[in-house]
């Protein structure tokens, strides 16, 4: 699993959302968040930290930029091609979770969930990530 003092972007236009995500994390052992309330800030964050994120857990449908869209700048920029990125969405629809994959998403957690699948899903991107 991922170091507990991973720094962890958590990217969703609802507050509550990210509050309950948070929470999760926290349950799990992280003590490092940052919340971004939409693609474009979640963007800004991640240029901006220092140290750099070793996790985005972002929403898929919001405002001004969508998780797709960040995650499709994340993996085009190759300073984050690796950063584990974990897409929360509503959307069930086997076509969305492929255009998801094809764009290299790490995994995704479609809403609602349980804390314990959210640490299934933190599970498997860590394992992905740290086969490099």
């Amino acid at each position: 699993m991922f170091d507990p003092k991973t720094r962890v972007l958590i990217i969703d236009d609802m507050m509550t959302m990210r509050k309950l995500v948070a929470k999760t994390c926290k349950e799990l052992g992280f003590t490092d968040l940052t919340e971004a309330s939409d693609g474009a800030a979640g963007w800004a964050a991640i240029n901006a930290a220092s140290p750099a994120f070793g996790l985005v857990i972002s929403d898929w449908n919001m405002p001004v930029s969508t998780g797709l869209d960040l995650l499709k700048r994340v993996r085009g920029d190759s300073r984050f091609v690796e950063l584990p990125f974990l897409m929360v969405t509503a959307e069930a629809e086997q076509s969305q979770i492929m255009e998801a994959v094809k764009a290299k998403v790490s995994n995704y957690v479609v809403k609602p969930f349980t804390s314990d699948i959210l640490r299934q899903k933190l599970e498997l991107v860590y394992q992905k990530h740290s086969k490099g």
